[in-house]
């Protein structure tokens, strides 16, 4: 009988473990939405890019949790009414700020840190204005930003495959144009970005409700606009700080056939830029949106990095 019991226990601790949540989170004055699975003492934090939300690491919240840490999975800025700010500062020091803010309301002192797409710029830019609070981080499709003319000129192709970017600062025709004829754009970006995956229908739904919400179109392309605000002393910090040393331990993920960041782009990162150790793993049959696509190998990674990493 006391055998049972315990097994009885053990299975609802597993449960626990699994039990997906929804949270809500503070920071600067606006109120986040976020998804949490599992409770260990170490908190992982994931950051979704565009266009996208919160679902994007659906895979890995399990994965993470089963194993003993606490994933939480936000909404950025702007990505829900309640997290769009009333002066449009989507400054990506803000978003750092956000992370920051999240952290310190929730007192967690060091987290783990999973960045993909806008999430791993975020990553790159908050782990140089706070090294000490993070004890890994996990950059997925985006290799470090420090010199995009330099970038351009060394692999032309990418500023083809950046023409989105670019097509993003007409203001207007760009609003129209994202939520044309039910998003379809967002549907070309996946597709041109990881060609070949069958997404799940249900995921690119969620999504496109994602957008319909109030303010959320303008505020996705708004990242866009402030990267290219060069008047701006905040955008001036956020170009400065895409220049730092990561003094994280790091581990940077490019899907081979990624339509968005060229892969090649992960082989020019200089590890003496990465003083606290970098690994860089390519995955193959995988494009922009690896961590959906081979969910499985994106978490054995994950996990392995984040275990020599523990606290």
């Amino acid at each position: 009988m006391e055998t049972l019991r315990k097994e009885e226990t053990r299975k609802e601790a597993r449960a626990r473990h699994h039990e997906l949540k929804g949270r809500t989170l503070h920071a600067n004055g606006l109120k986040f939405s976020a998804l949490e699975m599992g409770e260990g003492p170490e908190v992982v934090f994931c950051l979704h890019g565009f266009p996208d939300h919160a679902r994007s690491f659906r895979e890995q919240l399990p994965a993470l949790a089963g194993v003993g840490y606490r994933v939480i999975v936000p909404t950025l800025r702007g990505y829900e009414p309640s997290a769009q700010p009333k002066d449009g500062d989507y400054h990506l020091v803000r978003l750092a700020e956000d992370l920051l803010g999240w952290m310190d309301g929730l007192g967690v002192r060091k987290a783990h840190l999973i960045g993909h797409d806008w999430g791993a710029i975020i990553g790159y830019i908050v782990t140089a204005m706070a090294p000490e609070r993070f004890h890994s981080f996990s950059a997925l499709a985006v290799a470090p930003v420090k010199n995009m003319l330099a970038i351009f000129a060394r692999r032309p192709e990418q500023l083809r495959n950046s023409w989105y970017t670019f097509f993003f600062q007409l203001r207007g025709v760009s609003d129209v144009a994202v939520k044309w004829n039910d998003f379809e754009l967002i549907e070309k970006l996946w597709r041109d970005w990881s060609p070949g995956w069958k997404w799940p229908e249900e995921e690119m739904a969620a999504l496109k409700k994602t957008f319909r919400q109030p303010g959320v179109p303008r505020a996705a392309l708004g990242y866009y606009r402030a990267l290219f605000a060069l008047w701006s002393p905040t955008n001036w910090r956020t170009h400065k700080l895409l220049q730092s040393i990561v003094r994280v331990p790091t581990l940077a993920l490019t899907g081979a056939k990624d339509g968005c960041v060229d892969t090649r782009l992960f082989d020019d990162i200089r590890k003496e830029d990465f003083p606290s150790g970098l690994r860089v793993e390519r995955i193959q049959g995988a494009g922009h949106f690896l961590h959906q696509e081979k969910p499985a190998e994106i978490n054995q990674l994950l996990v392995e990095w984040l275990g020599r990493h523990r606290g």
